[in-house]
């Protein structure tokens, strides 16, 4: 099987999708209800608004990826920005893992294996998307180097 840069961008789409059911696994598991108990009502609801921004923000980039990745290889100037974007996106979150004091509600062996699954799918979510934005660029830059004959508008 070779791998295409376009088929690469599609699965990180629908490894994208597939983090939010750890992402629907964290309320419960990190039991938001009383932990938010003590809160002012208005810090609640921002917490929940700024979820649900990350979680809007993460489908978003993998339907774009997944339905949109022959056009996301392509080269263009909108391919390499979103790129950029994504890649941006998932190193940000990546370099978030170690800060975040997990371990404490580690405490089945699949939600610790599921936490070090989430940091490998981060990594290749970033190289990947890095690694379409470096193709697009190249693409891009060849493409701008060739002459282009045009035609007289008649």
């Amino acid at each position: 099987m070779t791998w295409d840069l376009s088929r690469a961008i599609a699965l990180v789409g629908a490894g994208q999708l597939c983090v939010l059911v750890a992402s629907a696994l964290v309320p419960v598991q990190l039991d938001w209800k009383s932990a938010f108990a003590p809160l002012p009502r208005l810090i609640r609801q921002m917490y929940w608004i700024y979820g649900g921004y990350v979680v809007l923000s993460i489908i978003g980039l993998g339907t774009i990826c997944l339905l949109h990745s022959d056009e996301l290889a392509s080269g263009s100037g909108l391919a390499r920005a979103f790129c950029a974007y994504a890649c941006l996106f998932w190193l940000i979150r990546l370099g978030l893992q170690p800060v975040l004091d997990a371990k404490p509600f580690l405490t089945r062996w699949w939600l610790t294996a599921g936490y070090h699954l989430l940091t490998v799918m981060f990594a290749t979510f970033a190289a990947v998307l890095g690694w379409a934005g470096r193709q697009c660029g190249e693409a891009s830059s060849q493409q701008i180097r060739s002459p282009q004959v045009r035609q007289p508008f008649v």
